[in-house]
């Protein structure tokens, strides 16, 4: 069994036709879905690019070894689904974004990895223009083939022709920069939707975390109006068909490369972004709102049954042990992913299942905080992070450790040093009310946070593999 894994970062699910966006044109992913499984409501474990990563690869949630940062990367001591496959004689190639090994691991996981880096979108905001770090930019010049991400997918379709393709069993893996704001994208996607098409949601009042309202006033936000915030959601979609489009390209390579029969496509995202909604533009890796965590999984495997949906909660990190069945590798470290195997099949999932997510960072741990070092590039007010730098480093308690549980009915977040937050997913789905204060519902929090620290006890650490006797000590 081969394995092709195309990965745009930052790709909410409900972008996407398939996901049942009325106005999202994604022929591709819709025909995937179409001829796969995909799974309705999978969640991510952080919404940061780089925990999320490592929890895909390894099974674990960011508290059990501490990859909860963008520089704590899988190490040299760390498995990983990619590590396994090479073990296991597979080619390993990688085209795109790291976001997840450092050099050590990439060695012992890859065969090839290699970032080609396309063109770059312009400002189109001046400093002191509420818009300047909205994130919303220019279209990026030069036509489809000229973006971040066309050459890694150019690189990962001429892999699927070369012979290397066919000389051993491969795991080729596509992690995309789009649709990441900068909010750009290549004509004709860049204004490909209209303002005016699209919707977004209102600004949050009330008990909300204070994250919220200090993003807006970071960055300006608080001084934009709903139409811009539509039209951030607009190129955003650009942004997604023009995924779609890259995607097309590959799926019609590997037709023609004669492999499609023997390999397994798998779409998948790290995380969401708000792209306008509530007021917010990209993310916060506290958030734990559906905007941030709901993410595509849409998986087409030879033989297995074509158009299921799977409506059951599933996690992120699911995708290892279902790529470690499929190939029929043992992983040799304690993890949680569960395999989906059965489900591309068309087995019912757990209708009972909750997803779980943890996140954030102590004020001990300033380390952690972008902006550390006072020389840190992202404290130059010109960089469009460091508004948010400046958050972190005045405002430690937005950043507070964060455990998320998700049921099919309702969803609280707990924060330690911030508000936390219960929502009624049935008649509130987009989170809009947090209930969290409400007396009435106090058997409900309580059972939530009862099930919630049963799991990060579960899951607290994990204790490395004894393979012999030997290895133990003498008494």
């Amino acid at each position: 069994m081969n394995f092709v894994f195309f990965m745009p970062d930052q790709l909410r699910a409900d972008a996407l036709g398939c996901y049942g966006n009325p106005v999202a044109s994604t022929p591709n992913h819709d025909r995937l879905a179409a001829e796969g499984s995909r799974f309705d409501q999978c969640h991510i474990q952080m919404p940061l690019c780089s925990p999320s990563r490592c929890c895909m690869m390894t099974g674990w949630y960011p508290h059990v070894q501490g990859h909860r940062t963008l520089r704590h990367l899988l190490g040299a001591d760390d498995p990983s689904m990619l590590r396994y496959l090479k073990d296991a004689g597979y080619r390993v190639e990688v085209y795109g974004k790291n976001d997840v090994f450092d050099p050590a691991h990439a060695r012992l996981a890859t065969d090839c990895a290699a970032h080609k880096w396309g063109g770059f979108p312009e400002r189109i905001f001046d400093r002191g223009d509420p818009g300047y770090y909205s994130f919303l930019y220019g279209p990026t010049p030069g036509g489809p083939e000229n973006s971040m991400d066309w050459p890694n997918v150019q690189a990962g379709i001429d892999f699927l022709r070369s012979p290397r393709a066919k000389g051993q069993p491969f795991m080729l893996f596509l992690p995309l920069v789009m649709p990441h704001p900068p909010y750009s994208a290549p004509q004709p996607y860049h204004t490909m939707y209209r303002p005016e098409d699209v919707t977004v949601l209102p600004p949050r009042e009330g008990d909300v975390p204070a994250f919220e309202r200090l993003i807006r006033r970071y960055r300006g936000l608080d001084e934009l109006d709903e139409s811009f915030f539509r039209q951030v959601r607009a190129v955003y979609l650009g942004m997604v068909s023009y995924v779609d489009w890259m995607l097309g390209r590959l799926l019609d390579a590997l037709d023609e490369s004669g492999l499609a029969d023997e390999t397994t496509v798998i779409v998948s995202s790290d995380h969401g972004d708000f792209a306008g909604d509530y007021g917010l533009v990209e993310k916060h890796h506290s958030c734990f709102r559906d905007a941030m965590t709901r993410v595509p999984l849409i998986i087409r495997t030879p033989g297995a049954k074509a158009g299921h949906v799977g409506g059951e909660q599933v996690e992120q990190f699911d995708i290892m042990a279902t790529v470690l069945e499929l190939a029929e590798v043992q992983a040799q470290h304690t993890h949680f992913s569960q395999s989906l195997a059965g489900a591309l099949q068309g087995a019912p999932g757990d209708p009972d299942r909750a997803v779980f997510g943890t996140g954030g960072y102590n004020a001990t741990e300033r380390h952690c905080f972008e902006g550390y070092h006072a020389d840190d590039a992202l404290w130059n007010p010109e960089h469009i992070y460091s508004p948010q730098t400046r958050q972190h480093q005045q405002h430690p308690e937005s950043n507070c450790r964060t455990a998320m549980i998700r049921t099919r009915d309702w969803k609280l977040v707990y924060r330690l040093d911030e508000t936390s937050e219960l929502y009624d997913l049935r008649n509130d789905p987009h989170e809009m009310h947090n209930r969290y204060g409400e007396a009435a519902l106090s058997d409900v929090r309580n059972e939530l946070t009862e099930r919630l620290l049963r799991r990060i006890i579960q899951t607290s650490d994990v204790v490395p593999h004894v393979e012999s006797a030997r290895e133990w000590p003498s008494r």
